[in-house]
C-alpha cells in the first residue's frame, strides 16, 4: 500500500466477527459506491437530453457512445493502475476528476449554448477515467472487509446498484424537468462529489499472507522468483499487464470463470436490452407492458442480492452458480413464448433472482480467489468481458430478431448462457469451488 493510504492493522478474528451489514466501514462505502452509481445514473439522463436537444438523434447516439471506446481500449490498463496506487486512492481520484468534469460542464451549460462539443468531450473523458474507475472499484471490497464477508458485501454492493438505478432516473428526470440539462449535471456532480469524504473515510485493511486462496499460483514477477506484484517495485506497466494476463490464463479457477462470466453476459445482454424491446412491440404489451417486466427482472435481481446480503455466505457455491446460470438459461428462453405480460413478469422475474445469484456468486469468487495484488487487473479482465464485448451482442440481436424473429434468437441466446453454466460444471476446481466462512 502506499504511504498515504490508511491502513489498520486489525486481528484476522476480530474483523471476521464482524458482518458486513454492521460494519460502520462497510456501510460508508457502500454509501459512497450508492452515491456515485446515482450521480452516473443522473448524470446519463442529462447526457442524453442535452445531446438530443443540441442535435439530431443520430448526433445524440453517437455522443452516448463515445464513453465506450475508451473504456473498453484502456480497460486492462487501468486495472494496472490500480493494483499498482491501491484501489482507495484510484477511486477517490476517479470521483473527484469525474465530479469536476460533469459540473464544468453544468457551469458551461448555464453560461452559454455551447453545442455538442463540450458533450462530446464529457462523454470522452468520463468513458477515460471509467477505464481507471471501474477496476479499482471492483478491486476495493477486498480491502474494506474480510474474505468470509465478501458474498454479504456482493450482496450489498447489488442493492446499491438496484436502488441507483430505480432512483437516478426518476431524479435526473425530475432534474431536467426543473432546470434543463445544466440542473441535472450540477445535481449528477453532487451526488458524485459526496461520495469522495465518505471513501476517504474509508478505513483499508491489510491483506495478510494467508488472505491469498490455497493452491492458487503465486503472481510472479516474470523471472521466476514467484513473489506477489505487491513486492514488486520494479517493472513496466506492460509487463504488469503481461504478468496478470498470465496469472489469470494458468488459475485453475479464474480462467474458466472467466469464460463463465463471457458467455453468460454473451447470452444475457441482447435479449434483456435490445430484444425485449422488440419482443413487447411483437406481442402488443406497450411500453406498459415492457416496464412490467423490466420490473419483474429488477425486482428478482433485487431479491438475490437481499438474500445474499443477509445470509452472508452460500454453501457449494461453484455447484449453485452453475446450477443458477443454466436455470436462468431456460427461464431467459421461455421468455420468448409466454402467453401473456403477467407470465412474462413472472418469467422476468426469475430471470432476474437467478442471474443475479449467479452474478453476485461470480463476483464473489472473482474476489476471493484472485491473488489481491492482481485483483485490479483481474477484475478489469471481467469488467472489459462484460463492458467491452457484450454489448456487441445488441445490435446482433437486433439483426438477428429481424431476420428469424424473437423465439430462435431467444433460445440461442439461452442456450449460450447455459453453456457458461456447462463450463462451471465441466471445470473441477471452480465446480467445487467454496466461499470463505
Amino acid at each position: 500500500m502506499t504511504a498515504t493510504t490508511t491502513t489498520v492493522p486489525t486481528a484476522r478474528a476480530a474483523v471476521v466477527d464482524t458482518p458486513a451489514h454492521r460494519d460502520g466501514n462497510v456501510l460508508r462505502w457502500l454509501a459512497a459506491y450508492t452515491a456515485s452509481m446515482t450521480g452516473d445514473s443522473v448524470y446519463y439522463i442529462a447526457l442524453s437530453w442535452a445531446a438530443v436537444q443540441s442535435g439530431t438523434p443520430a448526433q445524440a447516439g453517437i455522443v452516448m457512445s463515445v464513453s465506450a471506446l475508451p473504456r473498453a481500449l484502456l480497460m486492462l490498463g487501468g486495472g494496472v493502475i490500480a493494483d499498482r496506487l491501491g484501489p482507495r486512492r484510484v477511486v477517490i481520484g476517479s470521483d473527484a476528476v469525474r465530479c469536476l468534469t460533469v459540473l464544468a460542464v453544468a457551469a458551461l451549460l448555464f453560461l452559454t449554448s455551447p453545442g455538442l462539443w463540450p458533450l462530446a468531450l464529457l462523454a470522452l473523458a468520463f468513458g477515460t477515467v471509467d477505464a481507471v474507475f471501474l477496476p479499482a472499484v471492483g478491486a476495493l471490497p477486498a480491502r474494506v472487509t474480510s474474505r468470509g464477508q465478501l458474498t454479504r458485501v456482493q450482496g450489498m454492493r447489488g442493492l446499491g446498484i438496484r436502488f441507483a438505478g430505480v432512483v437516478g432516473g426518476p431524479l435526473g428526470g425530475l432534474a431536467v424537468a426543473v432546470g434543463g440539462a445544466a440542473a441535472a449535471f450540477a445535481f449528477a456532480g453532487l451526488l458524485i462529489a459526496i461520495s469522495v469524504p465518505l471513501l476517504v473515510s474509508v478505513r483499508i485493511r491489510e491483506l495478510p499472507a494467508d488472505d491469498a486462496p490455497a493452491g492458487a499460483e503465486p503472481v510472479s514477477d516474470g523471472a521466476g522468483g514467484g513473489k506477489t506484484r505487491a513486492k514488486d517495485a520494479v517493472g513496466t506497466a506492460w509487463h504488469d499487464l503481461r504478468v496478470g494476463l498470465r496469472y489469470i490464463r494458468r488459475h485453475r479457477v479464474l480462467a474458466p470463470l472467466m469464460l463463465a462470466i463471457a458467455l453468460g453476459d454473451l447470452g444475457f445482454v441482447g435479449p434483456l436490452n435490445v430484444g425485449l424491446t422488440l419482443l413487447a412491440d411483437e406481442r402488443g404489451w406497450g411500453a406498459s407492458g415492457m416496464g412490467w417486466v423490466l420490473g419483474g427482472f429488477g425486482a428478482g435481481a433485487g431479491l438475490a442480492s437481499l438474500l445474499l446480503a443477509v445470509r452472508g455466505r452460500v454453501p457449494h457455491a461453484g455447484h449453485v452458480m452453475a446450477y443458477a446460470c443454466l436455470g436462468g438459461a431456460v427461464a431467459i428462453g421461455a421468455l420468448a413464448f409466454v402467453p401473456d405480460v403477467v407470465a412474462a413478469a413472472g418469467v422476468a422475474l426469475l430471470v432476474g433472482l437467478l442471474a443475479g445469484l449467479s452474478g453476485a456468486l461470480c463476483g464473489a469468487l472473482l474476489q476471493t480467489q484472485a491473488d489481491p495484488a492482481c485483483l485490479g487487473r483481474v477484475t478489469a479482465v471481467a469488467s472489459l468481458v462484460s463492458l467491452g464485448f457484450a454489448p456487441l451482442s445488441m445490435p446482433l440481436s437486433a439483426a438477428a430478431i429481424g431476420a428469424f424473429g424473437t423465439g430462435p434468437v431467444f433460445v440461442t441466446s439461452a442456450a449460450v448462457c447455459g453453456l457458461g453454466g456447462f463450463v462451471v460444471l465441466s471445470a473441477k476446481n471452480l465446480r467445487r469451488a467454496e466461499l470463505p466462512t
